[in-house]
């Protein structure tokens, strides 16, 4: 299952979001583990100084004061605790939501029953078969133990995610691998497609680890880079990926961060990969409080950037394509200044996988000032959307811009929190959960539970994810929407309201350089005036156009959303009069003088979306503004074509 966005966060960070917790509860392995990344050896000083349960506790509840909701449990093998049961219990009451990594061997019905609490729930594998899984883990009958933990985990209707580890020695059966994984569970993810080093930098570990390493091209595969949500968090200044310009390498990552790491002995820090004793902070000498507020801060200066570190990767051209973090120069080669030369290899994958997207997956159209960045998961070909939006294509994100992800598959959303539910007519139901509006394509029969398409917009409607059930209309092409939606319509009129504009059921024309707006319901004669007219003025569209206000007054713009008469423009011309059609027996025009009367006879002709309040009071607004400034007109015609000479006398 590719990751699936059910809220879309806003990546400005505030200092009143909650705090999230990352908590490793053991290093220790199985006895008869003798492959494992996070190890702790046996003739280490540390065995048997994790922390108590008692302990725990009171990290916990100093944390929650301070606004932690949110764990994250993992080790090692957390379970082999003895006390887990009761340390998760104790967190996970305290908590909204919690994820645990495990490899599920441990996993009993009791255990298995306090995992149906709301939480993100991942469990290793390792293999397609016993032969393959128990070769990795180096422990037999571990497949075995973890097949049961995953049935006592649905026995007690606890949701799980299944966490696939690709290596070298299990790369050859990752198709079975993931077949299984979907036989498993509704959720699947790949939990890391290239290996770090060992923490304790072990040369015997290590080197099985480099051994058991993918090609770069074949983590890339694995892993391919979401360039949508990559750019929205460099556009928001949120990318954790220092460069030490200012000459400190974390700085950048401390000052975004909400979460910290604890780890088995009470050492806390900013980020689970940093295993730098320097840069950990003793909870048992010190306190929660102290550790966020002043320790970890005070990091963002202690680490600088050295000449090592400025010559390669801090320099670097690849930079911004590069998984590399200073944490993984200190695991690979004990510095963080020092780059990983695998690292750079997959960098170069990274851009050509990047380079190819912008080729064949994305593309730029723009309507009333408003640019549509359309990407997609399958290639986009030229055949693919109508060739009417070819008038409306670019070749460069502009100054306002809309960004549109489609995949083509349905989330599961059982067990999702959606949050509040507003709005609900076929085909639509809508939800508010935070910043964010979840829109659920569901059938006009009651009875009938199923849905074609779910979409998540952030707050403004300026960033959407859509998820498609069916790739069909996709790959037969000549799609008239860019959103896959009956009407492109439903965002457009939606986000028109936050850039003083609005759709109108209305045939514009570009008459001799002044536009002229004429307005009318379904059958009203529209496309009949297109159709008068088009010797005469260049049509923008016969049925619905665009109208926003500018300092230098108002402006109409075509759209693609045509009637009868397929002729668009994406062009834009001054409003100089609106026209409210009559059918009549002979050619004139009235003056409209009651500006209340012609507000009235606009809001006939609005184009309504999903309407909440704050949309609907800018809306009426534009609409006001409108009548004041424009002059309004009924206009009575026939279909002699008398009526363009009327329209010459009156401009």
């Amino acid at each position: 299952m590719k990751e699936v966005f059910v809220e879309i966060k806003e990546t400005n960070v505030s200092p009143r979001l909650p705090l999230e917790g990352r908590l490793d509860l053991t290093y220790r392995c199985n006895d008869n583990c003798r492959h494992c990344w996070l190890w702790l050896p046996a003739e280490a000083e540390e065995k048997g100084e994790e922390l108590s349960f008692e302990e725990i506790k009171g990290i916990v509840d100093q944390a929650r004061k301070m606004g932690c909701r949110r764990w994250s449990i993992s080790g090692g093998e957390p379970m082999l605790r003895p006390d887990f049961l009761e340390i998760f219990d104790y967190i996970t009451i305290r908590s909204n939501s919690y994820s645990i990594n495990t490899n599920g061997t441990l996993i009993t019905p009791e255990i298995a029953g306090l995992m149906k609490r709301k939480g993100t729930k991942m469990v290793a594998l390792y293999g397609a078969t016993a032969q393959v899984h128990d070769h990795i883990t180096r422990n037999p009958g571990s497949f075995e133990a973890t097949l049961r933990g995953f049935s006592y985990l649905k026995e007690a209707s606890a949701s799980f995610m299944v966490q696939l580890i690709p290596m070298r020695d299990n790369y050859y059966q990752f198709k079975e691998m993931i077949k299984l994984a979907e036989s498993l569970s509704l959720h699947w993810r790949i939990g890391a497609a290239w290996l770090y080093l060992s923490a304790y930098g072990d040369p015997e570990v290590n080197k099985e680890i480099r051994r058991q390493r993918l090609e770069p091209e074949e983590v890339v595969k694995l892993d391919e880079p979401d360039l949508s949500y990559q750019e929205q968090m460099e556009e928001a200044g949120s990318n954790c990926c220092p460069s030490g310009g200012d000459g400190r390498i974390f700085a950048s990552c401390i000052s975004i961060r909400r979460d910290f790491h604890i780890d088995p002995y009470g050492r806390m820090t900013f980020c689970s990969f940093v295993k730098d004793p320097g840069l950990r902070y003793d909870l048992r000498k010190g306190s929660f409080k102290e550790a966020w507020e002043e320790f970890i801060p005070s990091l963002a200066d202690k680490v600088k950037a050295t000449k090592e570190y400025q010559k390669s990767c801090g320099s670097c051209e690849l930079r911004e394509d590069c998984r590399f973090c200073p944490v993984y120069g200190y695991l690979e080669h004990r510095r963080f200044s020092a780059k990983v030369e695998y690292l750079c290899a997959a960098a170069k994958e990274n851009r050509n996988f990047k380079e190819n997207w912008l080729k064949k997956h994305r593309r730029y159209y723009r309507i009333a000032d408003i640019t549509l960045r359309i990407d997609s998961d399958l290639a986009i070909a030229e055949e693919t959307f109508h060739p009417k939006f070819k008038l409306f294509a670019v070749n460069a994100p502009g100054e306002d811009m809309v960004s549109i992800r489609h995949h083509f598959f349905l989330p599961d959303l059982k067990e999702r929190d959606l949050g509040e539910q507003v709005y609900r007519k076929p085909p639509w139901a809508v939800y508010k959960k935070g910043n964010s509006w979840i829109y659920l394509g569901i059938s006009p029969v009651p009875q009938d539970p199923s849905l074609h398409r779910v979409v998540v917009f952030n707050h403004n409607h300026t960033r959407a994810r859509i998820y498609n059930d069916k790739e069909d209309a996709f790959l037969k092409g000549n799609a008239h929407s860019l959103t896959l939606f009956p009407t492109d319509q439903i965002l457009l009129a939606r986000i028109l309201a936050d850039r003083q504009g609005c759709y109108l059921h209305s045939c514009g024309v570009n008459f001799k350089g002044k536009g002229l707006l004429f307005a009318g319901r379904s059958e009203a004669g529209k496309s009949t005036m297109a159709r008068i007219l088009k010797d005469k003025a260049r049509i923008l569209c016969d049925d619905r156009i665009i109208i926003r206000m500018h300092p230098d007054g108002f402006r109409i713009y075509g759209t693609w959303s045509h009637g009868d008469v397929p002729e668009v423009s994406a062009d834009c011309v001054p409003l100089k009069a609106i026209l409210f059609l009559n059918k009549s027996a002979r050619n004139y025009i009235e003056r409209i003088e009651d500006k209340k009367l012609m507000v009235k006879k606009l809001l006939a002709c609005l184009v309504r979306p999903f309407v909440t309040v704050d949309w609907w009071e800018k809306s009426l607004q534009i609409l006001e503004n409108t009548s004041q400034e424009v002059p309004g007109y009924e206009l009575y015609f026939d279909k002699s074509g008398g009526v363009a000479d009327l329209l010459e006398k009156l401009l």
